[in-house]
C-alpha cells in the first residue's frame, strides 16, 4: 500500500470515528492518536525519505490537506460538545421563578450599642457633646491626671494590661475627659461632655465580671457647679432609662478623682422599693458612681479650681442592660450567640 493510500485510509477511518465521539477527553485522545507527534499521520510521513523528489511535494500537500480537514472537524466537534454540556447544565439548573424566594435574615444592633445610643440621646438632649478617645493610653492620662500617682493604692482596683511601663489599655474613659479639659476654651462656654467606649481591667471573667467592658463617663465644668446639679442630672438620666417613677439616692463613697464622691442608687423598678431578689431585699439598686471633680484634677488641666467647679459620673452599659432586661451573665454580651441579639430587635 502506497503512502497516499495509507493517508486516504486514515482519512476514511477518522471521518467514520469522529462523529461518534461524545466527550472532550475522548476527542482529545482521538486528536493525539491521529495528529500527535507519535500519531498515525506522523508514522505515515516517516516513509517520505524513500520517495523521489517529484513524489515528496505531492505527498506533503496531501498530508497538509488531511491535517487541515481533520483539525477543522475537531474544532467543530469540540464546540458541539461544549454546547451540549452547557445545555445539559441549563436543563439541570433551571430556576423556577414561580417558587417563593428564600427569606434573608436581617441583623440588628447589639444590645450594648442600643443602650449606648439611648444614653447618648439623653445627654445630647441636655446639651452635652459626645467625645471619643484612645483605647491605648499613657499612664499619665489614665492614672496621674485622675489624681492617681504611681504609688497610689487605688491603682490596685484598676489593674490593667500594660504594653510598656508607660503605655497601657485604659481602665476607664476618664483620659478622654483629661484631654478634653486640656483643649477646651472656657471663655467660650462651659464644658459638658460624655465619653463612651470600651475599657479594660485585669479581672477573672465570671457571670458579673469581664476583663473588658463598656463605660460612659460624664463631665461638666463651669462656674458655680454644685452637687445639686449632679443630682438633678442623674435624676433625669435615671427617670429616662428606668421610668419616671424612679427615685434616686446618693451614698457617700470614695474616688480619687472626685471630692466629695457618691454612689448613686435607684429605687427598685421590679418591686417599687418593697424588697425583692433584684434589689437584694433593700429596695435600692446601685447603678453608678459620681462626685464633684477634685480640685487637683482641675489644676492639672490648668483650670482655676477657685473659679471653676464641676461634677463627673461613670456608668457601665453592661450593668444598665443587665438590670433593664434581666440578663444574669455578662458573658452573654460577648459570646456571639445570635439568639442573644435576636431578643432585642
Amino acid at each position: 500500500m502506497t503512502l497516499q493510500e495509507k493517508i486516504a485510509d486514515l482519512r476514511t477511518s477518522a471521518l467514520e470515528k469522529l462523529p461518534k465521539i461524545a466527550d472532550e477527553k475522548t476527542l482529545n485522545d482521538f486528536r493525539v492518536s491521529v495528529l500527535g507527534k507519535k500519531g498515525k499521520l506522523t508514522d505515515i510521513l516517516k516513509g517520505m525519505k524513500d520517495l523521489s523528489n517529484e513524489e515528496r511535494p505531492k505527498l506533503g500537500a496531501l498530508a497538509n490537506e488531511f491535517r487541515d480537514e481533520i483539525t477543522s472537524l475537531l474544532e467543530s466537534k469540540k464546540s458541539e460538545i461544549e454546547a451540549l454540556i452547557i445545555a445539559k447544565k441549563l436543563e439541570n439548573e433551571t430556576l423556577d421563578v414561580t417558587l417563593p424566594g428564600k427569606k434573608v435574615t436581617k441583623g440588628n444592633r447589639h444590645i450594648l450599642t442600643q443602650t449606648t445610643e439611648e444614653i447618648e440621646d439623653i445627654f445630647l438632649g441636655m446639651g452635652y457633646q459626645i467625645v471619643d478617645g484612645y483605647e491605648v493610653e499613657t499612664d499619665y492620662y489614665n492614672f496621674e491626671r485622675m489624681n492617681l500617682p504611681k504609688d497610689h493604692p487605688a491603682r490596685d482596683m484598676q489593674d490593667t494590661f500594660y504594653i510598656t511601663s508607660d503605655i497601657l489599655l485604659r481602665t476607664h474613659t476618664s483620659p478622654v475627659q483629661a484631654r478634653t479639659m486640656d483643649a477646651h476654651d472656657f471663655t467660650k462656654g462651659p464644658l459638658k461632655m460624655i465619653s463612651p467606649g470600651r475599657v479594660y481591667r485585669r479581672d477573672t471573667d465570671d457571670a458579673t465580671h469581664s476583663h473588658q467592658f463598656h463605660q460612659i463617663e460624664g463631665l461638666v465644668i463651669d462656674e458655680n457647679i454644685a452637687m445639686s446639679d449632679l443630682k438633678g442630672t442623674l435624676d433625669t438620666l435615671v427617670k429616662k432609662m428606668f421610668g419616671a417613677e424612679r427615685k434616686i439616692r446618693l451614698r457617700p463613697s470614695y474616688f480619687p478623682f472626685t471630692e466629695p464622691s457618691v454612689e448613686a442608687d435607684i429605687s427598685c423598678f421590679k418591686c417599687g422599693g418593697k424588697g425583692c431578689n433584684v434589689c437584694k431585699m433593700t429596695g435600692w439598686i446601685e447603678v453608678l458612681g459620681a462626685g464633684m471633680v477634685h480640685p487637683n484634677v482641675l489644676e492639672m488641666a490648668g483650670i482655676d479650681s477657685k473659679k471653676y467647679s464641676g461634677f463627673a459620673f461613670g456608668l457601665g452599659q453592661e450593668r444598665i442592660a443587665m438590670l433593664r432586661y434581666g440578663i444574669n451573665d455578662i458573658r452573654g454580651f460577648y459570646l456571639g450567640d445570635a439568639r442573644m441579639s435576636e431578643q432585642f430587635k
